[in-house]
């Protein structure tokens, strides 16, 4: 909405506050119910009970102090909020359930099924499970763009690195990507060089790990495993394709820890103990590494499309990469219920900090012109253009 201002004659966008935006949310909630389920509304407020086949009746739906139809539940007691624990239930086929699931696809980044109604759970439950929302998604134009027929083929059996029950990232596995171009610093005159990530995926959890290296040699890796190491911890194994990057850096390692400073020596003793064993994949089989090639999928490709024309500094690119190491350790690893007590989802990020790493909210900026930001909010937008494009 807009209104215009008599003395200047300048139309002003009219300023919403978080309670209106919010009156307005529960009135669409309320009308959307009113429409669709008045019968049900109308048994429930009256204390009566529906059929046993009626699916509100699994729901144990009730109605709160508000007037909204919610869904019940056994999780009275619970920490989490309150949307979290009663979802307000939309009846499947309304405008509303349709611009809820459009919301929660985009704000996913055009994700799948599961990441779009696990992000549609923390408030609302629609009528009819994963059924609207995979609907939705096969009529998606951005996403059958990108939508192939896939090969269908027998697969191996999981490695043990796969099945071993230990801590995350004992067991990693490494890889690059990129070029990205990098300036030197943010005033005029700058100059331009490449630089890469190194992308560390944890082979148990899936989680990630990534790291902004300005060359690609082996002393640039070595410099991004310790970074890695200091913050995760010693590796038990260490898997990555057959480059020659990475066989240096493994020679030098063994140099490192052979002749060394006193400091080091006692380092090295230590770590030798639990030495972490690097192992190669076969020469000319880079799909043997499908866990990193895959984490190298999902950062590269979607990166590619946020960064576009836009040059970082190294600082600038370190900070855009934890942001985005935390939107990916934030997806979920299994399947929702439709059970209305199973409300939380398994992220990577609960085995690293016991919850999904997720970000504070912070207003859209997306539409804002790339020359009046900050060097802050350039990468506030650049990471919101991450998670426009980002699929699970």
């Amino acid at each position: 909405m807009r209104k215009l201002d008599r003395k200047k004659n300048v139309v002003v966008p009219a300023v919403f506050s978080p309670e209106s935006m919010e009156a307005a949310r529960l009135y669409w909630i309320k009308a959307t119910q009113a429409y669709h389920l008045q019968a049900e509304c109308d048994i429930i407020s009256h204390g009566f009970q529906l059929k046993k086949s009626h699916p509100l009746t699994k729901l144990t739906a009730f109605i709160d102090q508000q007037g909204v139809l919610r869904v019940g539940g056994r999780l009275k007691f619970s920490t989490l909020g309150a949307e979290s624990r009663h979802q307000a239930i939309i009846p499947q086929g309304s405008v509303l359930a349709e611009l809820l699931i459009r919301d929660s696809h985009q704000r996913t980044l055009h994700g799948g099924t599961q990441r779009t109604l696990t992000h549609l759970r923390r408030s609302y439950w629609i009528i009819g499970g994963r059924l609207p929302v995979r609907s939705f998604i096969l009529k998606c134009v951005e996403c059958a763009r990108h939508r192939g027929i896939r090969a269908q083929q027998l697969m191996e059996q999981l490695p043990m690195a796969r099945l071993v029950s230990d801590r995350a990232f004992s067991n990693t596995g490494v890889d690059y990507a990129g070029p990205i171009s990098l300036k030197t610093w943010k005033g005029r005159g700058h100059k331009t060089q490449k630089g890469w990530l190194v992308v560390f995926v944890c082979m148990a959890t899936s989680a990630l790990h990534l790291e902004a290296v300005t060359d690609y040699s082996t002393d640039g890796f070595i410099a991004a495993d310790r970074r890695f190491v200091s913050r995760r911890g010693y590796c038990r194994h260490l898997y990555s394709d057959c480059g020659t990057n990475f066989i240096g850096a493994d020679k030098e390692l063994k140099k490192l820890f052979s002749a060394g400073t006193k400091e080091f020596q006692h380092l090295s003793a230590v770590c030798l103990k639990d030495g972490t064993r690097w192992t190669f994949n076969s020469p000319g089989a880079p799909h043997f590494g499908g866990k990193w090639e895959a984490a190298v999928k999902s950062v590269k490709y979607h990166l590619s499309r946020t960064v576009r024309n836009t040059t970082f500094t190294f600082e600038d690119l370190s900070t855009l990469l934890t942001r985005i190491e935390a939107v990916l350790n934030s997806r979920p690893l299994q399947a929702l219920s439709e059970d209305p007590d199973d409300v939380s989802c398994l992220t990577p990020g609960h085995f690293l900090i016991g919850e999904a790493p997720i970000a504070l909210p912070e207003p859209n900026i997306e539409h804002l012109n790339v020359g009046r930001l900050s060097r802050w909010q350039l990468i506030q937008q650049r990471l919101q253009f991450f998670w426009k494009q980002w699929s699970t």
